[in-house]
């Protein structure tokens, strides 16, 4: 019998499984009151725009080089808003997404799925072609054979 099968190689399983259910817990319990504290201590960090109303002062436009190098709002996307928060009235800089950006997406991906499907379409016809060549090669041998 190989081990770790059978009647003696389960319990053992068991307690390896449970051990390590035991030790995953408690290094989460270990975590837990760090996360909060710097969940509590971050809160003041926030961008006011997620804490409180705000007003769109100017629309989401590209980012220009100069403001490319010295706002971190530009680097996700390269587009930002201006806008100002209703009740602390700070003027801050928001990244978003244009519409010509997201138009400009979704055409490169209609252009990668329908080169998929070019390539995986030639693929099956080279495949089907195959599939008949042996098909009529087969046929010919019974046929010769009679």
């Amino acid at each position: 019998m190989p081990a770790g099968s059978g009647r003696h190689g389960l319990p053992q399983g068991r307690h390896l499984c449970w051990l390590l259910c035991a030790f995953t817990l408690k290094l989460c319990q270990a975590e837990a009151p760090v996360q909060e504290e710097k969940l509590s201590a971050s809160t003041s960090n926030l961008p006011c725009w997620l804490v409180e109303e705000f007003v769109v002062t100017a629309e989401c436009s590209p980012c220009s080089t100069f403001q490319a190098k010295t706002t971190p709002e530009c680097g996700p996307t390269g587009y930002v808003e201006k806008i100002t928060c209703s009740s602390s009235k700070k003027i801050e800089f928001k990244s978003c997404r244009s519409a010509l950006m997201e138009q400009h997406l979704f055409w490169k991906f209609e252009g990668a799925v329908v080169f998929v499907a070019l390539i995986f379409a030639c693929l099956v016809i080279i495949r089907q072609r195959q599939l008949d060549r042996k098909a009529l090669e087969k046929v010919r041998k019974q046929i010769e054979s009679i």
